[in-house]
């Protein structure tokens, strides 16, 4: 499969909207390398941070007022984190929003990067960058889930485990329905209602 025209094609049939994008308090940039064999780059954020400390987690943050849009966010935030030049990504869609466990409306940005591309970690910010192959994502099964009710629905929120990261939360909700939506990948995160019988 060529991985790359795959996302080019398909991530932008789900750009939410632009209405949606306004609407947004933060973005992250899952960025993927252009390579035959694409990664997904992820980071471990520092123990001592006040939110979020040592999860793993995309590079992004809170949408400021100089941002134009959820694109420069995403920038933005992956220069200040990993040293990431805004030059060096190819941006190709924003995708479906969720809500992060503070409360803020999140939407992922899709971007292409340079396979080789060296960054550096923010030592005040990110403990480690990584990489994780994309085919792993579309060919392993989640060992474990959690589950989370928002505005009445029920979600099943995918935990993976690789080379001793532990990937959990708005992370792996992402990385789960953006790939189910460009690649099938056919993993229900919305559970069935209970049906309640009467006797």
């Amino acid at each position: 499969m060529d991985w790359l025209s795959r996302i080019r094609s398909q991530a932008p049939l789900h750009h939410p909207g632009e209405s949606v994008l306004a609407e947004a308090e933060a973005a992250v940039l899952m960025a993927i390398t252009d390579h035959k064999e694409p990664d997904v780059l992820l980071t471990r954020r520092a123990d001592h941070l006040n939110s979020h400390a040592g999860e793993v987690a995309f590079p992004g943050g809170k949408c400021d007022p100089e941002d134009d849009s959820v694109f420069a966010t995403a920038l933005r935030e992956s220069f200040e984190e990993v040293q990431l030049p805004p030059e060096q990504v190819e941006l190709v869609s924003a995708m479906p929003p969720s809500v992060s466990k503070m409360g803020l409306k999140v939407i992922p940005v899709i971007g292409i990067i340079p396979h080789q591309l060296e960054l550096v970690a923010s030592e005040d910010e990110i403990d480690s960058i990584f990489r994780v192959p994309l085919r792993y994502f579309l060919e392993t099964p989640p060992p474990d889930f959690t589950e989370k009710e928002y505005l009445g629905v029920r979600y099943r929120i995918p935990c993976y485990n690789y080379e001793g990261y532990v990937i959990w939360g708005l992370t792996a909700y992402f990385i789960t329905d953006c790939f189910n939506r460009i690649f099938d990948t056919g993993f229900e995160l919305v559970m069935p209602e209970v049906q309640h019988t009467s006797k």
